[in-house]
Parts: structure tokens; C-alpha cells; sequence
């Protein structure tokens, strides 16, 4: 049995790929609107965030024999306990992560490594501020002082929990944008203008993420822009396409035993 941690669209549909190819997949995703989503025919479903404990438990439990990392860029904790269960385990470990979007060049565009330098950058770039991160990081932009006199549009998904996490916070209900993308850059552009929006805030998703629009949306504007880098964890066996995480598969395969150093995508 295959474990995919298939918290993205990408993640989803390599475990059909993998499922279309004979194997035994199950995915484990966090959310009730997750489990929607992976509701896939020929493939199991695990609901509910993974502890390293419970990782480790599932992974014993449930007879996996890879596990394929396909989680979001920037869900790190989720990652590194992945990775600690399967060397506690002796299961081989298979990281599948999208490509950056390849960042232009542009005078207003402005880097940060975390949500909280992005909160204090912006601040000093504008009175306006689109959230385009996700809803897990609203709690420290809403938090931070520098950001009390500004007004802040979070864009998230459509989900009962996510807008009453946002009204909770203190998003006016006009503030809320919820809808679910990834968008073309002509309805970025539109929302950006909708809104007065001098500021936008985003991470390098990939393309599958909608960061290329964004970004090309706020570039036409001439708005200022934040991206939030990718957080800095060296991954065993790194791939980045469905080819190579099945070339890596095989080679686990070949080997019967499991994978717990180097990169074995592009051996």
C-alpha cells in the first residue's frame, strides 16, 4: 500500500496515476473538504492531522510500504513528520513537489521567509492588503500592530470553518473573498482593482497554485508585491514530476528494501 500525503491537486492526481497503475494508494489529506476532494475511485482515504505518533501508527497499521510526500510547499510540519515516521519505520521516503514559478524582475516585488516579516513589509508599502496565502497565516497578519490602521482582504476557501476563523479574527464580512482557485490573471486583476488594493501578499505556490497570475495581475497593476519563500528543508529523494516519482518507485521496488539516503529521482 502507497501512502500519498495529498494535500494539493498535484498530490490527487498522482495518486490516480499511481492507482491507474495497479498500485494499492491510499491518501491522507486533513480536512472534511480534503476528503471531498480525494474522494477518488480505487483509492482510501485517512482524514484528520497526523501527529508523528499517529503517522508512525499509520504507517505500521495500515501495511505502507512508500510513502509519497505530495503535500502543499509550505505545510512544513506535516513534511517533517513524514519524514521522521518513515526513518523511525524503515519505509522509504518519496518527496513530489511542484516547480517554483520563476520570479520576474520588477521594482515594487519585495521577499520575505515568513508571514511575519511579510506583515511588518507591508505595512510601510500601502493602506491596502490582499491576503493571498491561505487562511493558517490570517491570525499573525490580523496580530500584527504595524497593520492596525490598514485595511486587510483575505481571500480563502469557501468553507463554513475558514470564514467563521476569519470573522473571529476580525475580517469585516466585506473583507472576505471566498472562492476557490486557482484564478486567471484577468479575475486577479479585476479583485485587485475591486478592492483598492495597493499590497499583495502571496507565496511561490507554483503555477498549479495561481502564483504566476497573481503575480502577473499585480505587475499590471503596478502594485506592490510580497512573496513568501518556500521554507528551507532538504528533502530526501526530491521529485518533481509523476515520471520521476514513479522511476524512484520502481527503483524502491528493485531494491526491496527501503531508499534512506540520497535522491533517487534522477538516478
Amino acid at each position: 500500500m502507497i501512502l500519498v500525503l495529498a494535500g494539493t491537486l498535484d498530490g490527487r492526481k498522482l495518486a490516480m496515476r499511481l492507482a491507474e497503475l495497479g498500485q494499492k494508494v491510499m491518501v491522507a489529506v486533513i480536512s472534511e473538504y480534503g476528503r471531498f476532494l480525494a474522494d477518488l475511485p480505487g483509492i482510501r482515504v485517512h482524514t484528520g492531522q497526523l501527529t508523528l505518533e499517529g503517522m508512525e501508527n499509520l504507517l505500521v497499521s495500515q501495511g505502507i510500504t512508500v510513502v509519497v510526500d505530495a503535500s502543499h510547499p509550505y505545510a512544513v510540519n506535516g513534511s517533517l513528520n513524514a519524514m521522521a515516521a518513515c526513518e523511525a519505520t524503515g519505509i522509504p521516503y518519496i518527496r513530489y513537489e511542484r516547480s517554483e514559478v520563476c520570479i520576474p524582475e520588477y521594482e515594487k516585488l519585495y521577499a520575505a521567509s515568513d508571514a511575519a516579516e511579510a506583515a511588518k513589509l507591508a505595512a510601510g508599502l500601502g493602506k491596502v492588503i490582499f491576503l493571498t496565502t491561505g487562511s493558517r497565516a490570517l491570525k499573525i497578519f490580523k496580530g500584527e500592530p504595524l497593520l492596525a490602521d490598514c485595511r486587510l482582504i483575505a481571500r480563502v476557501l469557501p468553507q463554513p470553518d475558514v470564514i467563521n476563523e476569519c470573522i473571529d479574527l476580525g475580517f469585516d464580512p466585506g473583507d472576505i473573498i471566498a472562492i476557490k482557485g486557482p484564478f486567471s490573471q484577468q479575475l486577479n486583476a479585476a479583485l485587485f482593482r475591486e478592492y483598492g488594493t495597493e499590497v499583495i501578499i502571496t507565496k511561490n505556490s507554483g503555477t498549479i497554485g495561481g502564483a504566476d497570475t497573481k503575480i502577473a495581475a499585480a505587475i499590471e497593476l503596478n502594485l506592490s508585491i510580497i512573496v513568501i519563500g518556500r521554507p528551507d528543508i532538504t528533502y530526501r529523494n526530491l521529485c518533481q514530476t509523476q515520471e520521476e516519482v514513479i522511476h524512484a518507485m520502481k527503483i524502491v521496488s528493485d531494491k526491496g528494501k527501503a531508499v534512506q539516503g540520497g535522491n533517487i529521482c534522477n538516478t
